[in-house]
């Protein structure tokens, strides 16, 4: 949430700095700003609401001159959407220039006693406080890093942030606790950022900072340093294997698209993780007492998913929690395993619980997209998916991958547990292997299908989406893509809760979406048929998404999306693409933001 991009070179930086915010903007697109020395005893700061091309062009950011600034795009956490409230922000003479994500918890306290010392404010930002506290240690001190250091120690809460000062216009000080930041190097140029994409088009090496620590920047060097002790800390210098054109839209019209589409590869990429990985995993979770499955928002629907495959596969039960709850219901000692999913690696609830967790004992393993991240570091057991950068604040293909690997998991733990001989593995992995295939051809197909219907439909403002067994996450993850990207309601549920309540709603507003699971699935199919039979027997209306060799009565789908028969271990994930489509055309019938929707930030760092 929010992202940060920070800059000190030789050369101009301004554009550079302004494309860093840009290629951020899924962090953050309330409002953004930038802050330049440019070497003349002042520090300039431009900043607006709006995306950042809209800014730009208003207060001509591209077009600052400096060699040292930092630059933020805001998701608003505390205050409006004011150009006051927008990042960056100044200390009273101007003096200190401070960008900042997570939240400041005691700030109100903090800036009580700076107001009473007399210090301005012009914004409701917890972030404010920072930059008059460099201002009041500085004055004490005379030393810029000592009021730095004294300055975060004031500070209760998570935090990213990025600083400059009058008083040394050849740095650029920046510090971490839990919120991610990381550094880029460069030849002529050295970089700070959020996550990679602030810097990827021009260094694939960078620095990730621990919480705890925080670095000073030059053009040529960097030093990262431990807070408490001050004193230098070795860092390894890694390299990025996503390529900056992988950030590219590649000529669709929207970063979703191109990542809908991008779903062949990503599990592609998924099945040719090392069997060690998967297994090291596998043997984890079979020796635990406890195994927890742990996520939110889609990660934890995908957790849900991975719940069916361990209880299929592997025949035994691991709890899902949302990490948001997983404090108030999980019992945790020595023998409790977590395998806990992320994206970004740095959601807050996620790291949250995974912290309480590891200090009473438990083990975690980790699921995750970002190389270099708090949660893979933090893990004991790590696997990067590899489904390359996610720009769309709406998740597809990530969550995709990350089925498919619980999905291995769950196979590997039944070949030790001995509930499938490794042939019978083999022989589901071949089907999983044919999906890009068929996934491919459902996009080429069905698209235009699925974009009829989306506009045919697109006012329509309740649905209900309904799935059976591992159906029933597949149906939560739709109406979640649903209500992200295109403002509708729509509630995903077990299709057998429909008559314990929900079935008084069916009317002529609210409509249904039905998963109808391959026929060889005889007993999970008869039941979702009997639900959908319940609502025509009650005049709703029915799209179906089911299979081409399903025997069913045309006469019970209002409307229908017919897919390419699948083997049962690969339907779950047709079905999901299908609906996401869906999602995705409603989008733009409705003319939303696709990549960018309301309120929506891509990692949540704050509480």
């Amino acid at each position: 949430m929010c992202g940060i991009s920070g800059i000190i070179s030789t050369k101009n930086i301004s554009k550079r700095l302004v494309n860093g915010i840009r290629n951020l903007e899924y962090r953050g697109y309330d409002s953004c700003g930038v802050a330049l020395s440019n070497g003349k005893g002042n520090i300039a700061v431009k900043k607006n609401i709006g995306v950042v091309d809209e800014v730009d062009k208003m207060e001509g950011l591209s077009m600052m001159r400096g060699k040292v600034g930092i630059a933020h795009t805001r998701w608003a956490t505390h205050g409006t959407v004011s150009q006051d409230n927008t990042h960056p922000h100044l200390s009273c003479k101007g003096d200190f220039a401070c960008v900042h994500n997570g939240i400041i918890s005691n700030y109100r306290s903090l800036k009580e006693s700076l107001q009473k010392e007399g210090h301005k404010f012009l914004s409701e930002t917890d972030t404010e406080v920072i930059p008059h506290l460099l201002e009041k240690y500085y004055a004490k001190t005379k030393d810029v890093e000592k009021a730095f250091v004294e300055a975060l120690e004031q500070l209760d809460g998570t935090y990213a942030i990025a600083m400059i000062s009058l008083y040394e216009l050849d740095k650029i000080y920046c510090a971490k606790f839990e919120s991610p930041l990381i550094l880029g190097i460069g030849e002529d140029a050295n970089y700070i950022g959020s996550d990679f994409n602030a810097f990827i088009e021009y260094t694939k090496n960078s620095v990730i900072l621990d919480s705890g620590e925080y670095a000073i920047v030059t053009s040529g060097s960097y030093t990262v340093k431990d807070m408490l002790r001050m004193e230098p800390v070795e860092k390894e210098t890694l390299k990025i294997s996503w390529d900056a054109e992988m950030s590219k839209k590649g000529g669709y019209p929207h970063y979703m698209l191109k990542e809908i589409y991008e779903q062949p590869q990503a599990i592609v990429n998924a099945m040719g993780i090392d069997s060690h990985k998967i297994r090291e995993i596998a043997e984890a979770a079979s020796k635990s007492g406890q195994t927890y499955l742990l996520g939110v928002g889609t990660t934890f629907y995908v957790a849900k998913y991975g719940q069916y495959a361990f209880s299929n596969f592997g025949k035994r039960f691991f709890p899902c929690i949302s990490s948001d709850e997983f404090l108030n219901l999980a019992e945790i000692d020595e023998n409790t395993l977590l395998i806990a999913l992320s994206q970004s690696g740095e959601t807050y609830d996620t790291l949250n619980a995974i912290r309480f967790a590891k200090k009473e004992g438990a083990k975690v393993a980790a699921v995750v997209n970002v190389i270099g991240s708090t949660l893979s570091r933090t893990a004991d057991y790590s696997i990067l998916q590899g489904s390359g950068p996610e720009i769309c604040v709406i998740s597809t293909k990530a969550a995709i991958s990350q089925m498919v690997i619980l999905t291995r998991i769950a196979m590997e733990l039944g070949v030790i547990q001995g509930k499938i001989s490794e042939l019978e593995k083999n022989e589901l992995e071949r089907h999983i292997l044919e999906l890009p295939d068929t996934i491919q051809k459902v996009l080429n197909e069905n698209s235009g299908i699925l974009n009829t219907l989306a506009l045919r439909y697109s006012k329509i403002k309740n649905w209900l989406y309904l799935g059976r067994g591992i159906y029933y996450p597949v149906a939560l993850e739709s109406a979640l893509k649903m209500k992200e990207v295109a403002y509708v309601h729509a509630e995903g549920m077990p299709a057998g809760f429909l008559k314990h309540g929900t079935i008084a709603m069916i009317d002529p507003e609210h409509y249904a979406v039905a998963f109808v699971p391959p026929k060889e699935c005889e007993e999970l199919y008869n039941l979702t048929m009997g639900s959908i039979e319940e609502i025509k027997a009650r005049k709703g209306f029915v799209l179906g998404f089911y299979f081409n060799d399903t025997d069913v009565n045309g006469d019970l789908f209002d409307e229908k999306i017919v897919l390419p028969s699948m083997h049962p271990v690969a339907a779950p994930f047709l079905q999901l693409i299908a609906a996401q489509l869906f999602a995705y055309f409603t989008a733009i019938a409705l003319k939303r933001n696709v990549d960018k929707p309301r309120s929506l930030a891509k990692s949540v760092t704050v509480a």
